[in-house]
């Protein structure tokens, strides 16, 4: 009455878990399948780097004008004010605002 031994190959299941096979049966053939893994690699790679090139070339283009306006800033600060228009801008500003008295 053993079922089992009238199955082939029912005593060797397990031991397939220990055959280590190549999920490509030739070698050969996995060298075109490794190029077209890096010809898309390679495409997905320069288009990124495309990308980058141009927020690099937009970000050194704020980063220009950032200096540009610091150096304008800097040439304002760096020039000697004649002493007469200093007081006549503090009257100016006093001049602009009006006081009221506000009933509660």
């Amino acid at each position: 009455m053993p079922i089992s031994s009238a199955i082939k190959g029912l005593q060797s299941i397990k031991s397939m878990q220990n055959v280590v096979k190549s999920g490509i049966p030739n070698k050969e053939n996995s060298d075109f399948i490794k190029l077209y893994m890096f010809e898309k690699e390679r495409t997905r790679l320069k288009s990124e780097e495309i990308r980058i090139l141009l927020r690099l070339e937009f970000i050194q283009g704020r980063l220009k004008e950032i200096q540009d306006h610091y150096d304008q800033q800097a040439i304002l600060m760096h020039t000697p004010e004649p002493s007469d228009s200093a007081p006549k801008k503090t009257e100016e500003a006093k001049s602009d605002f009006k006081t009221m008295s506000i009933d509660y």
